[in-house]
């Protein structure tokens, strides 16, 4: 794969409007498959350009994979207000469906950071994904009472300092799942793993290529 991704900006159709986003393709190689990121909490600061969203970008650009990142409705520039998940969960599957349209085939994976993360585990119960990935997800406030799981290979990665989103509850939470998925905690990473990007994004490369 080049080095270097062909980045677009573009707008896609949401369920209120137009959804902000960009598309980051592999520079050069065959495509081998697609994945949509899903960016932390807009009402705290979160974008589709948010640092550990475009380490994820990143790791599927460079593992061959065609990665749309997106603003949640009433961010940035994207049409209409927050919705305290419930309206943010549609605009992921907007975004998912936008991907099939324009990838059939391929595999298409899914990935979110904190609120972004809990919002990818509930598009991935009611919408058939090949693999996701979840950063630090904020569970016990957005995704809880799930009616059954992700059914994909499916990572969780939390660093085992975080301050926003505790580990106990993580890994509380991935114990009452069945089979449940694969945890890595990265020891000394907090929320943001500043410090700690390329750490991430190896690992999910290396996930992705599982």
């Amino acid at each position: 794969m080049s080095a270097h991704p062909v980045s677009e900006k573009l707008f896609i159709d949401g369920p209120v409007g137009r959804l902000e986003a960009v598309v980051d393709r592999p520079g050069e190689g065959a495509l081998q498959g697609c994945a949509v990121v899903c960016h932390p909490h807009p009402q705290h600061g979160g974008t589709m350009h948010n640092k550990v969203a475009h380490t994820l970008a990143r790791a599927f650009v460079r593992s061959g994979y065609e990665t749309l990142r997106f603003n949640f409705r009433g961010t940035e520039k994207s049409d209409g207000h927050f919705d305290d998940g419930i309206g943010e969960l549609d605009d992921a599957l907007a975004a998912i469906d936008w991907m099939r349209a324009r990838h059939g085939p391929y595999p298409l994976w899914l990935a979110g950071f904190s609120f972004g993360a809990a919002i990818a585990v509930k598009a991935a119960v009611v919408t058939h994904v090949d693999g996701l990935v979840s950063v630090a997800p904020a569970i016990s406030r957005f995704a809880t009472g799930l009616e059954s799981q992700p059914q994909c290979p499916w990572l969780v990665v939390q660093g085992d300092e975080d301050e926003l989103v505790d580990v106990e509850e993580t890994v509380e939470w991935m114990d009452s799942l069945e089979p449940g998925p694969e945890l890595l905690i990265v020891p000394g990473g907090e929320h943001f793993f500043h410090g700690r990007l390329s750490e991430l994004r190896d690992a999910v490369m290396e996930f992705i290529a599982e």
